[in-house]
């Protein structure tokens, strides 16, 4: 896995400025007029330090943006083609950049007090993001809400209703979809986390106007120590999740499932044999519409499969070392690893948790 040191980036980010983030060139700019499918991914590189990495189609590396920081998650706003790109938990920068017409990167921090959880998601009108976050004094997950038309200022934040809070994203009809991971943490004790023998994971719908509670779905006690952590929506309005485990490693717990509005959680019973393989971990999960299937992936002994979009069933699993990234590609998911994989392709960084497809 990528490893970097857990310091205070605030400091950074006032001294560093704007600066510090490299625009696109016009190599990648031509690059990007002449590709179909473009992905963005965080990655090392082989001297240490962070960027973005933009990609194509094909799995070539086309450019990439320096970054302070090693990053988690990304979202995307097809409305306004921007992306943002979150510092990984306990992180407190987030990046808003467009890939496609070589807009300056801008560099924001998290408020006082509150640090990101990797991950967002932009309105369906591309108006607004919103970042999970750690109100750490208070244990208590939030979401920030920040106004993209007047320089992404943060206007404001909504409860999370849980703890741990990690994915997010925002249903077409304005639902708020959080999967908080239950999990405790504080930034004074870095990644440590506090309470494994108490966890809360929960997935939670609210009104992503005002954050009202919708609907809350917590877990049975034998499951409460799975933490709901990554999550994507079908065409039909189900709403996959995937889990990682924190209990006994020979326990098989189910570790995907979905659910909607109106709708009780169901869980996805994967193979035994699947379930060992994937570690009792899914680092990563994506929902490929056009095809109705779902891909998870997993780097902790290297797999990743395809589900049926339907009702769940195993359809393919694929060896890949220290895989991590997974997003739906033309036919399938382009899939990254740890090691430089992308699409079948190595190239000489490693690649980050997570890849979005603009």
């Amino acid at each position: 896995m990528i490893a970097t040191p857990l310091i205070d980036r605030r400091a950074f980010l006032r001294s560093a400025g704007l600066a510090f983030v490299a625009g696109l060139g016009a190599r990648s700019a031509f690059a990007l007029e002449r590709t179909d499918a473009v992905y963005a991914s965080g990655l090392k590189r082989p001297d240490g330090s962070f960027a973005i990495g933009l990609v194509s189609e094909a799995g070539t590396l086309i450019d990439e943006i320096a970054l302070p920081g090693r990053i988690h998650g990304l979202c995307h706003s097809a409305a306004n083609g921007l992306s943002v790109a979150f510092a990984r938990r306990p992180g407190t920068f987030a990046v808003i950049f467009d890939a496609k017409k070589a807009v300056e990167p801008r560099i924001i921090a998290a408020s006082e007090g509150r640090h990101y959880f990797g991950h967002g998601a932009f309105s369906p009108d591309g108006r607004l993001f919103y970042a999970s976050e750690n109100d750490f004094d208070a244990n208590a997950g939030v979401i920030g809400i920040y106004d993209c038309i007047s320089g992404f200022e943060r206007v404001g934040e909504v409860p999370a209703h849980g703890i741990g809070t990690h994915d997010i994203t925002v249903t077409a009809d304005g639902l708020l979809v959080i999967a908080n991971g239950g999990i405790e943490t504080h930034p004074d004790f870095g990644r440590t986390k506090l309470n494994l023998d108490h966890m809360e994971p929960s997935l939670v719908l609210a009104d992503a106007k005002t954050g009202a509670l919708i609907e809350k779905h917590t877990l049975p006690p034998e499951l409460s120590q799975l933490s709901t952590r990554h999550l994507d929506v079908a065409a039909d309005g189900r709403i996959w999740f995937a889990c990682q485990y924190e209990g006994p490693r020979t326990d098989r717990p189910p570790l995907v499932g979905h659910f909607a509005k109106g709708v009780p959680v169901s869980y996805v019973q994967l193979p035994d044999e699947t379930t060992d393989r994937l570690g009792n971990y899914v680092g990563a999960i994506a929902v490929n519409r056009a095809q109705g299937l779902v891909g998870i992936a997993s780097p902790k002994n290297g797999l990743w499969a395809v589900l049926d979009g339907k009702d769940g069933r195993l359809i393919s699993e694929t060896v890949l070392a220290d895989a991590s990234g997974i997003a739906p590609s033309p036919k399938s998911f382009a899939v990254s690893s740890y090691r430089g994989d992308f699409l079948a392709r190595q190239s000489p960084v490693a690649w980050d948790q997570h890849i979005i497809r603009i």
